[in-house]
């Protein structure tokens, strides 16, 4: 863990947010990539001027970097590598460019949810950006003044999700010395025998040299509640999940447990590409 991205709009959760990644920088001697988004009026805007020219936009570039410099006088980033950028439209695929332009290990953003026919039509920019980035990002929902992994919860189906997603996770909870809780929820839907549960979760994770961890087969009404109730049970500190990152129709009508717990739980959530 080298390089960590924070997308910030310099809001309280973003801070929560900002505050884990330093928490985690000063662990790992990483450094920290502090990218802001801005929204401009662009209906404001003549549509054949070049954004980066435009008065509007040098005005909130310049608000922007101001907010940079008052920021990286925390208390709290005191002795890290920062950097900074400002973009100067709001596009997700930025994130994703990014996080191949810098080599980013692992996005950390916050986040206070999305619920009702918000999460419906417009869902969370945390939710948005789970949805595209091909790096782990890790979601931030309160405000951290120490940021300690011991539970790791690690949901899948062990079926459909693909076994690098479990390397990643893996790889992380070395990094943070956690012990990983794998955990499969049997819903009435698609009820599966806890003996041949356990023997797909074996199947799943043959081959990974890792030893700190358990598995439990819970039986809830929804894969999402049960997730929810099996964390609070172990008091986890993070809970992890795979996601396909479905866009356009496929997301609207299939929908996504990763998403919804990003909108939904309180804990910290990790979510790994599929």
């Amino acid at each position: 863990m080298n390089k960590i991205l924070v997308p910030t709009d310099f809001s309280e959760q973003a801070e929560n947010a900002l505050k884990v990644a330093a928490l985690l920088a000063k662990k790992h001697d990483a450094e920290i990539y502090l990218l802001h988004m801005m929204e401009i009026p662009m209906q404001q805007i003549d549509p054949g001027a070049v954004k980066s020219d435009i008065p509007e936009a040098l005005f909130f570039m310049k608000l922007a970097h101001k907010k940079f410099e008052d920021l990286l006088e925390s208390d709290y980033l005191e002795g890290l590598t920062i950097h900074e950028t400002v973009k100067a439209d709001i596009t997700f695929n930025e994130i994703k460019d990014a996080c191949k332009e810098d080599e980013i290990d692992l996005i950390v953003m916050g986040s206070h949810g999305a619920s009702g026919l918000k999460e419906m039509f417009i869902g969370s920019n945390a939710e948005k950006v789970v949805r595209t980035s091909d790096v782990p990002v890790l979601v931030i929902k309160n405000e951290h003044t120490t940021f300690e992994i011991s539970n790791f919860v690690f949901a899948s189906d062990f079926k459909n999700d693909n076994k690098d997603t479990y390397k990643l996770a893996v790889k992380f909870a070395k990094a943070v010395g956690a012990k990983i809780h794998l955990l499969m929820v049997n819903t009435a839907n698609n009820f599966i025998t806890t003996n041949d549960a356990n023997t797909r979760v074996g199947d799943f994770i043959s081959g990974q040299a890792f030893e700190n961890y358990t598995i439990t087969i819970h039986n809830d009404t929804s894969v999402e509640q049960g997730i929810l109730n099996f964390s609070k049970t172990v008091d986890a500190d993070l809970i992890g999940i795979s996601t396909h990152g479905r866009q356009g129709i496929a997301h609207f009508l299939n929908g996504s447990i990763s998403e919804d717990l990003v909108n939904h739980a309180n804990r910290p959530v990790i979510t790994f590409k599929i």
